[in-house]
């Protein structure tokens, strides 16, 4: 016992900084994942449920993609006569409806889908390439079983809240669009410049007070930008 206890005394105690670096490395040993596209399940879940009773029609034309979709309350009157049903769950991704295409868009067989995300994508951390990757994805994963679906990418747009990113979003948009040009059944819609006021900026009248979701104003500028887009029938 005298020797252990002579053993102990005898021992250094680590510098401050080597200290420092333990816990930081212990700390990152046991940082979660990032959640996974199944955080997104009950959503999900929920668009089934309504499917039971209320499913859309097949060849329609879905919306899909985060809250710029999830909060377009006014999409049925602002494409009125037109076949548009909405399956957009806020906070979400693109690789989160590549996750779940098989369950909320293959069965629907649409004619059209509207796709816009990306900007949570980048807040994240995605690089611009990545972002198109997933964009990549999500268009090969429809193609692969409705060849005959004509996916639009409705482009990113600066806001408020998030106006330190737009040069990413530029950059997405700028792949997304190269893309659509030579990919049959892919077309692209320029909004970047929809929420810009005569000084570069975003207008903040177009938004809630987060600074980030649009408001009635900015919707009724978004769905003008989309409404050409639609087919001239109204089948």
């Amino acid at each position: 016992m005298k020797y252990l206890g002579r053993k102990l005394q005898a021992m250094k105690p680590l510098p401050c900084a080597a200290l420092i670096v333990l816990l930081l490395v212990a700390g990152k040993a046991v940082q979660a994942e990032p959640p996974g596209p199944e955080i997104w399940e009950h959503a999900i879940a929920n668009f089934e449920a309504a499917d039971k009773t209320n499913a859309p029609d097949q060849g329609g034309i879905e919306f899909i993609g985060s809250s710029t979709i999830a909060r377009w309350r006014t999409l049925q009157p602002d494409f009125r006569g037109q076949p548009v049903f909405n399956r957009g769950f806020g906070g979400s991704q693109i690789s989160d409806a590549v996750y779940f295409a098989d369950r909320i868009v293959i069965p629907y067989a649409p004619k059209m889908i509207f796709l816009r995300s990306g900007g949570n994508d980048l807040w994240a951390g995605k690089t611009p390439e990545t972002v198109f990757a997933d964009f990549r994805d999500f268009v090969d994963r429809v193609h692969a079983q409705l060849p005959g679906t004509e996916i639009v990418f409705i482009s990113l747009s600066p806001s408020v809240a998030r106006w330190k990113q737009h040069e990413k979003e530029l950059a997405v948009n700028h792949l997304a669009k190269n893309f659509a040009a030579q990919t049959p059944h892919v077309t692209y819609i320029e909004t970047y410049d929809l929420p810009l006021g005569a000084n570069g900026q975003p207008r903040k009248e177009l938004f809630v007070s987060d600074g980030l979701h649009f408001n009635a104003t900015g919707y009724k500028l978004l769905a003008e930008r989309v409404r050409p887009f639609l087919p001239d029938d109204k089948k």
